[in-house]
């Protein structure tokens, strides 16, 4: 037998389809392959996995053993021991056996070909390797990591979640599959749970500079920005030359109103990365801040690369960071071309469809009457705090924001994910093709599974208090699709709703690449059905809870400040404060695009700016006309 290949692979082929008839027979077949070919790698891994199945796992794991002594690099053999001590209860030896495993799992053919697939982006190709590697081998937890990261790649996240935490469980000291469950839980808006796992990877490799800058932006998650400012300097410590760490590094400065440093760091990333879109389109983003013709042609040589080596994530960066450039240089038609482009590369890899936005407002109308919020009238939490401040994007929200956050009883915290993910909770879908049950799964909550939802809220978001102001706000714009859940569970928090022009407001969308959370918003037709949606949603509050919405108009705010804070401060229950009119000298940190426009006074040059770009806005226009109700759409 030792010179005859093919009867070797029949004996063994015998012997594996004998492993779950008759494991007993297996062992005996092995044995006699190994008395012809002794030593036999393979065959000795086929004896350990019989043995196991005799119930005879001690002598099961020391063949193993024998077979990863005669070949340290299979990582089948390290894997089956760390599965046969994790079943006997002897945690700490297996999770040392699946850290050899994972160290040789790149041996595996089939695991080579998915990670070859996986850098490469083809993840169906991926994608179908790791499923049937894992259906042979269900507890190999290198695969399981892969598939992780694939699932994560297409925004998964609960599965990605659900494949590390499985990982885990065999493999305690599995740290890039703990650093990934940090990254997801984080992405997934979970950042005090990400902390956890961030933490326990620290105490292991305290100076590991990758974990130090997931440290830093999960803290920034949390509102604590000094925290996060030092992580990411003990990270840049560590890598001083990570161009991606400089740009973590230039948003959290921004954050905290560091201007000039926040620059100075993203220069510092450009210098080090001169096609790094991000940084180029973050220096843009500072609202503030002229490119001049060095830059602009830095960034056509940038873009006029091919494909191959650049990304395309610093492409579309790079065609609004140009965008924004040239507006301020006053070349307008250029501008939009980018604008324009750049917004074309996103749309491509958004999953988006207005549709469904305006199947839930329909249906929202259907459900919120005025009789069923009148039955539900006292009930949900009651407590006071919460302002909710919400409606499009770029309407002026971040400013009423800071005047509100400047006064003396006000605490300003961040765009809060929380109303929508109770949303997502009672929608009941695991995966976009799943049908969604809200908001009709609102009128299946009795009084007390209203108050439970609000006092969830109110515990949620308790992490982003860091005074003991007794308001606070949440600014999440897209909250405007949820007004009636907000009313039921929090009936005594005040909205607010900021509106702008529709074309103003939509070309500042198109022209705003958002980082997330506005896959509505890279197409001029579709920012137009969305905002035709949300002013419908509105109106339709607006009639069945008179008074509940108190509106600020942008232009109203901008014409006559002190008349439009006075009112807006009335509605909060709040007696007017000076400082509110002087908004530009509160020290807070601020994370959206316009933190720099509201560190400086009010200023009238933004309301008209859409109309350099009249020509171009016909596809943005001819949507509102005929989607907004005909009193709204007469003067476009």
């Amino acid at each position: 037998m030792r010179d005859a290949t093919g009867t070797l692979d029949v004996a063994l082929g015998h012997a594996r389809g004998l492993l779950n008839r008759d494991p007993t027979l297996a062992v005996e077949q092995a044995r006699e392959i190994l008395n012809a070919v002794p030593g036999h790698v393979e065959t000795l891994l086929l004896l350990a996995e019989a043995l196991a199945r005799t119930n005879r796992e001690d002598e099961a794991i020391g063949i193993a053993a024998e077979a990863c002594r005669r070949d340290p690099r299979s990582p089948h053999g390290s894997r089956l021991i760390g599965d046969l001590l994790y079943g006997r209860g002897r945690f700490v030896e297996a999770d040392e056996a699946y850290r050899r495993h994972i160290a040789v799992a790149v041996n595996h053919p089939r695991l080579r070909k998915a990670a070859l697939s996986l850098s490469g982006n083809d993840l169906p190709a991926a994608e179908a390797l790791l499923r049937a590697h894992l259906g042979d081998h269900p507890t190999d937890v290198a695969a399981m990591r892969m598939l992780a990261e694939l699932e994560g790649r297409l925004a998964h996240n609960r599965e990605a979640e659900a494949l590390l935490r499985r990982a885990l469980a065999r493999a305690p000291g599995f740290l890039m599959a703990r650093y990934n469950l940090a990254i997801v839980l984080n992405r997934q808006h979970r950042p005090a749970e990400a902390l956890i796992e961030i933490d326990r990877l620290l105490e292991i490799e305290p100076d590991n500079p990758s974990f130090r800058n997931l440290s830093g932006a999960a803290r920034g998650a949390i509102s604590a920005h000094g925290d996060a400012l030092a992580e990411f300097e003990k990270a840049l410590r560590g890598r001083p030359d990570n161009a991606a760490m400089w740009m973590s590094y230039g948003h959290t400065l921004k954050t905290l109103g560091r201007r000039d440093d926040g620059i100075a760091a993203y220069r510092r990333s450009i210098a080090l990365r001169p096609a790094m879109g991000e940084a180029w389109w973050s220096l843009a983003n500072l609202k503030a801040t002229t490119f001049g013709a060095d830059d602009i042609a830095a960034m056509r040589t940038a873009l006029a690369d091919d494909r191959t080596t650049l990304g395309f994530d610093d492409r579309f960066h790079l065609h609004f960071a140009l965008g924004k450039a040239l507006e301020d240089a006053g070349d307008y038609a250029a501008s939009f071309r980018h604008y324009g482009q750049g917004n074309r590369l996103r749309r491509e890899r958004v999953d988006y469809d207005a549709d469904e936005t305006h199947d839930q407002v329909v249906r929202s109308e259907s459900l919120f009457t005025a009789d069923f919020f009148a039955a539900r009238a006292g009930q949900g939490c009651l407590a006071p705090n919460p302002i909710f401040v919400l409606g499009m994007p770029r309407s002026g929200s971040t400013l009423v924001e800071q005047i509100l956050a400047s006064h003396s009883q006000v605490e300003g915290t961040r765009e809060l994910p929380d109303i929508q993910a109770l949303a997502h909770r009672l929608s009941g879908r695991r995966m976009r093709s799943d049908l969604s049950h809200y908001p009709e799964a609102i009128a299946d909550c009795d009084p007390a599974a209203l108050r439970a939802l609000g006092e969830e809220y109110i515990d949620r978001v308790r992490i982003h208090r860091k005074t003991d102001r007794p308001f606070f706000i949440d600014k999440m714009p897209n909250n405007w699709a949820h007004v009636g859940l907000i009313h039921l569970i929090l009936p005594n928090a005040t909205i607010i709703d900021t509106r702008r022009h529709p074309l103003g407001c939509g070309f500042s969308i198109f022209k705003q690449h958002f980082a997330r959370g506005q896959n509505f918003s890279y197409s001029l037709a579709e920012i137009g059905r969305y905002y035709a949606d949300y002013v419908r949603a509105m109106a339709h509050v607006d009639a069945v809870l008179p008074g509940r919405v108190h509106r600020v108009a942008h232009e109203d705010m901008v014409e006559d400040t002190d008349r439009a804070v006075r009112a807006l401060l009335a509605a909060c229950g709040l007696a007017f404060e000076p400082a509110c009119l002087r908004f530009w000298e509160t020290d807070r940190a601020i994370q959206t695009a316009s933190s720099e426009q509201v560190r400086r006074p009010i200023f009238r040059e933004g309301l008209d700016q859409w109309r350099h770009y009249d020509p171009w806005l016909g596809p943005l226009r001819t949507v509102l006309k005929s989607h907004l109700p005909p009193h709204f759409a007469a003067g476009l």
